[in-house]
């Protein structure tokens, strides 16, 4: 199983960026999945996700109104559209895959496959 993380980037505040994650080995159908998001010093934390087949959405309170979750099964892929980005969005934004019941989407321990990350960086 492989997750691919790709479209981060040097953004000032105010701006927007869109991530993909593309996966492969695994029936993507089948999974729900999450965006997860890392800076220095802190641990890694839950930024949104979206349920098999696009079901349910979840979002952390601190990117509500500003980031949008979606995925497109036919190409095996989840998206984060991040508008409105704040300094204090810099991270390492990492993809998952959780092939369970999804109870508790916001604890990185129901995930079972996670992508390589990558940086965002937001600049004042």
């Amino acid at each position: 199983v492989q997750l691919q993380a790709s479209g981060g980037g040097l953004v000032q505040a105010g701006d927007s960026l869109r991530l993909s994650c593309a996966a492969s080995g695994l029936t993507f159908n089948n999974y729900n999945m999450g965006w997860f998001r890392q800076a220095p010093g802190n641990e890694r934390e839950f930024v949104a996700g979206i349920g098999k087949r696009g079901g349910s959405t979840r979002y952390a309170d601190s990117v509500k109104a500003r980031f949008t979750i979606s995925r497109d099964d036919g190409k095996n892929s989840v998206y984060l559209q991040m508008n409105s980005l704040r300094p204090e969005d810099t991270a390492v934004y990492y993809c998952a895959a959780d092939g369970g019941g999804w109870l508790y989407p916001d604890r990185t321990s129901i995930y079972d496959y996670w992508g390589q990350g990558t940086q965002v960086t937001v600049s004042s």
